[in-house]
């Protein structure tokens, strides 16, 4: 069955959008400049409660991921609490066709299946909101608990659809194609609820979200 015309009209600009944002990133050529940031190397190992160790990338998934920074680390705070696993993923430029991919598209193919989504907000230490997506999966009877979201310029977004619209605009107004992906998960431990699992993951995105900044060039 066909969809309805007003659906079809909603779709027209995420379309044109994308294929518009493909051409623009392939034929302009003028060398980005970006300010000055801090390499994902350096992001602090020790944040609030929480003490970091560095995993490796597979040399599948780095190839897959193309050119860029990545960071992929484990952050613990008591023995008893299921860890935090913090992924960060930077492209300098995504004009050659290095660009962000979903966890939507990375996690499935992994075999975590989607058992809720949504959106919520979280609180900046300067008293914004920004908006993340917010996630659990499952893989037989474990469970995880997802929050990820996109930032580039001094903006997050959590819409896929929204960020490659900043991504063209951007380009053409700052001449800038840079941006990151920040994701954040944690097991829901068979003795707790999701609820508790995503007060943890939500008090780690708010103490890490200043560290961000020096990594994530505005």
């Amino acid at each position: 069955m066909m969809p309805p015309t007003s659906s079809w009209v909603r779709m027209l600009p995420v379309v044109v959008l994308l294929a518009g944002a493909g051409l623009f990133l392939h034929s302009h050529s003028q060398a980005e400049r970006l300010p000055p940031h801090d390499a994902l190397a350096s992001f602090p190992s020790r944040v609030g409660d929480w003490l970091g160790r560095d995993m490796a990338l597979s040399p599948n998934v780095r190839q897959v991921l193309g050119e860029g920074d990545f960071l992929v680390r484990i952050y613990g705070r008591r023995p008893d609490e299921p860890y935090i696993d913090l992924f960060l993923a930077y492209f300098p430029s995504q004009r050659s066709g290095n660009t962000i991919h979903s966890p939507q598209n990375c996690l499935p193919g992994a075999g975590w299946l989607p058992v809720e989504s949504a959106r919520m907000q979280l609180s900046r230490p300067d008293g914004r909101a920004i908006t993340v997506n917010r996630y659990v999966i499952a893989k037989g009877l474990e469970r995880r608990l997802v929050l990820y979201w996109y930032q580039a310029h001094g903006r997050v977004v959590a819409s896929e659809y929204w960020a490659k619209f900043y991504l063209v605009a951007d380009a053409i107004r700052m001449n800038r194609s840079d941006g990151a992906l920040v994701r954040i998960i944690t097991a829901v431990d068979r003795n707790e609820d999701v609820e508790h699992a995503q007060q943890r993951a939500v008090e780690f995105a708010q103490v890490i979200l200043p560290s961000l900044d020096s990594c994530i060039p505005e």
